[in-house]
């Protein structure tokens, strides 16, 4: 007997829960929620989602694999539906208002386990006092001159859900150097959308001014939050973007 999937078999809704799920799933998958060989969210969002059990969400996966429509590797399952592939953006140094240039003597980057501060805690959903992954940066150049500073606090969901953040938080003690220029890419490889706001504020009665990004995924759940201050006497911030074209 041939093989049916639950995209071509109209009685999908007499089948179990499980048969059901895998056909929502790939109505999404064709819809371009997640473009071929994209990442799929993992087990625990997909099961919220799609208001399962895990076990529920694990059995549908099943379902689309057999019918080689997913693969999974190490790092999860991705879409195998024809099209062309998941194109990469241009990559986005983190933090915000990192030189692009690679790391030089005068950059300083730590990481620590630690109780972000307040207005951290209250952007991010935390708990106040509850530890997080804290990074902070400092730059300057060869004169001392056009320094940067930035603490970024990631949330609860962003060390969950991306396990290169995760990994950092055994070592973080907020001496070793940890460079997480590639965060954003990161995010991007674990499946999230990244939605960033940036507010950009002169500082009264200085030459500096502070930038503060609050970065969401497509559930407008917040994944981290950088204050950057930058003395803007001798230096410029740039952003650079790009988007695909529409269609």
């Amino acid at each position: 007997m041939d093989r049916t999937t639950p995209h071509d078999d109209p009685l999908a809704d007499g089948r179990p829960l499980y048969w059901r799920v895998a056909a929502r799933l790939l109505d999404e998958l064709h819809d371009g929620s997640v473009p071929p060989g994209g990442r799929l969210p993992g087990e625990r969002r997909l099961a919220e989602h799609f208001g399962v059990s895990r076990e529920t969400v694990r059995q549908a996966l099943d379902v689309l694999r057999r019918d080689g429509l997913l693969s999974t590797d190490r790092r999860g399952s991705h879409a195998a539906l024809p099209g062309p592939p998941a194109r990469s953006a241009a990559p986005l140094a983190f933090p915000v208002g990192a030189r692009p240039a690679e790391p030089r003597t005068g950059d300083r980057a730590t990481v620590a386990w630690e109780a972000p501060p307040p207005e951290h805690a209250a952007a991010l959903g935390l708990v106040p006092g509850r530890p997080t992954l804290v990074h902070r940066y400092a730059s300057a150049t060869a004169d001392g001159a056009g320094r940067r500073t930035a603490v970024t606090s990631f949330s609860a969901v962003a060390l969950a859900e991306v396990e290169e953040l995760a990994r950092y938080r055994d070592r973080a003690d907020g001496v070793s150097s940890a460079q997480l220029r590639r965060a954003y890419d990161w995010m991007r490889g674990a499946g999230l959308t990244l939605h960033q706001r940036d507010t950009i504020t002169p500082l009264t009665d200085t030459a500096s001014v502070r930038v503060v990004r609050r970065v969401h995924d497509q559930h407008d759940r917040p994944l981290e939050i950088t204050e950057l201050v930058v003395d803007a006497r001798q230096d410029a911030l740039v952003y650079e973007f790009t988007l695909p074209a529409a269609g």
